[in-house]
């Protein structure tokens, strides 16, 4: 049984779930309703404000409360489809006895080769912790990144988060993308709540979209357990 530890933000959950759905068809040709696995889904609420400092005591304590609670249901492995909480990676496993995906890890192995300068989108304390830029180091690839553009990126996160926001998500991502694709030849999505806008866009650029390659990790994990 797959284990999923959502809810970081809440909109990005059934996103999440229906790429999971959609690597079945992909990956094995998950047809019937009998075909699918079994899943177990916890929407985890977690303190994370976007207009405020990250309290990690208290996210890291949540997200592990989270995964303790998912993990006693019987689930064989865990997929978090949430960039920031990954910065407690370790720190989550360590108190699990299933496997925890790392979804840094997913996203970098789905680099394009023709890829040399990365931007990534991410929360600030996703971008702080460092995890990409040494994941895209070891894979020989260049981060650039200008502080403008996490200005935007918070923006566009909490226009995403609150449907009543005065700014326009799309309006605000157009303005980004024509930017930053003057600067890097492809671009990470490592934010799940970015999936909002950017699920329904063309890029002429590669947008290499984190919680697809978690969803996609997710099935072929799921079906070397059946093998």
């Amino acid at each position: 049984m797959i284990g999923i530890l959502a809810g970081m933000g809440p909109k990005s959950t059934s996103p999440f779930v229906d790429k999971v759905i959609d690597y079945c068809q992909k990956l094995y040709g998950a047809e019937n309703d009998i075909d699918y696995p079994h899943m177990m889904i916890y929407s985890c609420p977690t303190p994370f404000y976007a207009d405020r400092p990250i309290d990690h005591d208290e996210m890291k304590r949540a997200i592990i409360d989270g995964a303790v609670k998912l993990e006693k249901t019987g689930v064989d492995f865990i997929a978090l489809p949430c960039n920031t909480a990954h910065v407690y990676y370790e720190e989550i496993q360590r108190e699990l006895s299933v496997p925890l995906l790392h979804i840094i890890e997913e996203t970098i192995k789905e680099m394009p080769h023709t890829a040399k300068k990365v931007a990534v989108l991410g929360t600030d304390s996703t971008m702080q912790s460092g995890i990409y830029q040494k994941g895209l180091k070891a894979n020989g690839q260049k981060f650039v990144h200008k502080d403008h553009w996490q200005q935007a990126v918070n923006q566009l996160i909490t226009a995403i988060k609150k449907p009543n926001h005065m700014q326009d998500p799309q309006a605000l991502w157009q303005t980004l993308y024509e930017e930053i694709s003057q600067h890097a030849d492809s671009i990470i999505s490592a934010c799940t709540d970015l999936n909002a806008v950017l699920d329904n866009i063309q890029s002429e650029i590669p947008i290499i979209d984190s919680s697809d390659c978690l969803a996609k990790s997710t099935v072929s994990t799921y079906l070397a357990y059946q093998s």
